[in-house]
């Protein structure tokens, strides 16, 4: 962990002084607007320091207590329903889904934060890629097919009709990783024009375990599949094609086949994605192993090379065909963003985030609604409580509080992506924020994850919450799975906002840890990404209650003070915030 910035909780707690203490000063003033947004011709009017009396404990609790689980359970109940069809963008349960959580926002009193509307409109692009595929090999006189979902999967980005590689040399090139900071190059004096990358998922530190390489058994954003797609591209490669392995992804095959199925999303560019290589796809490991084999290598003797800086890129000596056709939408989504004015620094803010989309409804035999009740109608529904709980308060924090439903998380952080890109507050006026993405359903723990663990001072401030449920912080006990670079805080992170992730915990308070490790391998084994993941009157909300008093109590901490909350010194985002916060 990187050390603590104490001065913080100091700053912070002294501008929480209540009435038996004394009102402390308020110096600060409202930054300047950016060029993200016109600046205001005026000075937005301030309440009387006189009326802005510290919010009483007693009050903040009473606050806490309007978060409730039964509520909590009807909104999810609701939002995961078969009627709103899995939530994907451009079907009847988006505007359902939007419809519920503007009306629900407007019962609450809690105003629209662009302009007069909710809605935050997405440009977005649909593509449905027509199943009838297969991915050809050919090895010398050998040739073989791959069968779609079953061994393979294939898309295009690119927002064409019909995209095809026919005879594309195949290349095994590791983990596919540029860095120049870890001095590794996988591509090193390759020309990848025309050919294919055959890549491995995840990066080399989870492969030796190693912390001295890259980042140990914790994932860099080299081993997630967004990057090695991305520079691929930038290599000139016709297709690139990731080889699945569960642990190393962090999920099951049926993950893969069936998130890649059907209609797939992206935001909308001005070249229609043509910078992208005109296929990308996964192969199963058990592919992976008869393309080596039926190429005369070793798979497991490449593998172990591929996790060495001295690793050279392989030609298999096979090429892949294969043809994709698409049918292609163009529309509008939207995010939903609803704001309680602050009472002092309305310009600046504190944001709670969580994503309303899901996968939608499939097409095979059976069950084929992805409900996706935790993932994320949970997150969804505790916006809209924490929205209620901040109104229970006496008046309105002095910094405003958004509340952000983003749409296609699942599509790519897709929604979180425009907001960072087209802001409603500038993000050098944005304090910092809370993701929140799928609740604990399983009950009260001992500790809560901190995902992406040890880099933000937002941490010191959960903690100090956390002390007073008899709670502490644990790192997350996956952090190979890469979920820091998963959720739509990675793309605020990006810009160099401080947005924490913290969810759940190790250790329940009456069950103990193996519980709780048994219970999230059976959601990821059964429930994530899958039909199954639907509503249960069995869930146990207590956790999700003590988890969202959390969230409440540092976003009330943070809109209270005038302090900024950084990112620890040497992490990856401190240059980029520090350098946004200059330019104010």
């Amino acid at each position: 962990m990187k050390q603590r910035n104490h001065l913080l909780l100091a700053a912070i707690a002294a501008s929480l002084l209540t009435a038996c203490g004394g009102d402390a000063p308020d110096t600060a003033e409202a930054p300047e607007a950016t060029d993200v947004m016109p600046k205001s011709t005026s000075a937005p009017e301030m309440v009387p320091e006189a009326v802005l009396v510290e919010i009483a404990d007693e009050d903040i609790a009473k606050a806490v207590d309007t978060l409730s689980a039964a509520e909590l359970a009807q909104h999810v109940e609701v939002l995961a329903s078969d009627a709103f069809g899995g939530r994907a963008p451009f079907t009847e349960g988006e505007e359902k889904t939007l419809s519920y959580l503007e009306t629900e926002f407007e019962k609450l009193g809690v105003e629209p934060a662009n302009s007069d509307s909710y809605r935050q409109l997405v440009d977005l692009v649909e593509l449905t890629t027509e199943p009838d595929m297969e991915l050809t090999i050919n090895a010398g006189d050998n040739a073989w097919e791959l069968a779609y979902q079953d061994q393979m999967m294939a898309w295009t980005k690119r927002v064409v009709d019909q995209v095809s590689v026919d005879g594309s040399e195949m290349v095994f090139v590791g983990y596919g990783i540029v860095a120049p900071e870890y001095n590794w190059n996988d591509y090193e004096g390759l020309d990848m024009t025309g050919k294919t990358a055959v890549i491995l998922v995840n990066d080399p530190g989870y492969a030796t375990q190693d912390e001295n390489v890259f980042n140990g058994n914790a994932m860099t954003y080299y081993g997630r599949w967004t990057y090695k797609y991305e520079e691929a591209a930038r290599q000139g490669a016709d297709g690139a094609i990731i080889i699945h392995e569960t642990g190393a992804a962090g999920y099951p095959w049926e993950v893969v086949s069936g998130s890649w199925a059907g209609s797939q999303f992206d935001l909308a560019a001005e070249n229609d994605n043509m910078h992208r290589v005109k296929v990308e796809g996964w192969i199963t490991q058990e592919a992976a192993r008869q393309l080596f084999k039926e190429t005369g290598h070793d798979f497991q003797a490449l593998t172990e090379r591929a996790a060495q800086p001295e690793f050279e890129a392989v030609e298999l000596g096979a090429t892949a065909s294969i043809e994709v056709a698409n049918s292609i939408r163009r529309s509008q989504s939207a995010n939903i963003a609803a704001k309680i004015t602050g009472s002092e620094r309305p310009d600046e803010v504190f944001v709670y985030m969580a994503h309303w989309d899901h996968l939608g409804t499939g097409t095979g035999d059976g069950d084929q609604i992805f409900n996706g009740a935790v993932d994320n109608a949970t997150g969804t529904a505790a916006l809209l409580e924490m929205a209620q709980a901040f109104k229970a308060l006496p008046r309105a924090p002095k910094r405003s509080i958004l509340f952000l439903a983003v749409t296609a998380e699942e599509s790519g952080l897709l929604g979180s992506a425009h907001y960072a890109a087209n802001p409603l507050f500038p993000l050098n006026q944005t304090v910092g924020g809370v993701n929140i993405d799928a609740m604990n359903v399983v009950g009260p723990m001992k500790d809560i994850v901190v995902v992406g663990y040890g880099n933000s001072e937002l941490e010191d401030i959960l903690a100090e919450e956390a002390s007073k449920q008899s709670r502490s912080l644990t790192q997350e006990p996956t952090p190979e799975k890469g979920y820091f670079f998963r959720s739509d805080h990675f793309n605020f992170a990006k810009k160099g906002v401080p947005v924490l992730y913290a969810e759940g915990g190790t250790v329940h308070t009456e069950k103990g840890d193996q519980f709780v490790t048994d219970a999230n391998a059976d959601y990821t084994s059964n429930r994530y990404h899958k039909p199954s993941d639907e509503f249960s009157d069995a869930w146990d909300l207590r956790g999700a209650i003590a988890d969202m008093a959390l969230y409440f109590n540092v976003g009330l901490t943070v809109a209270e003070s005038d302090s900024w909350p950084n990112w620890y010194e040497g992490t990856a985002f401190r240059g980029i915030r520090d350098a946004s916060m200059a330019s104010k």
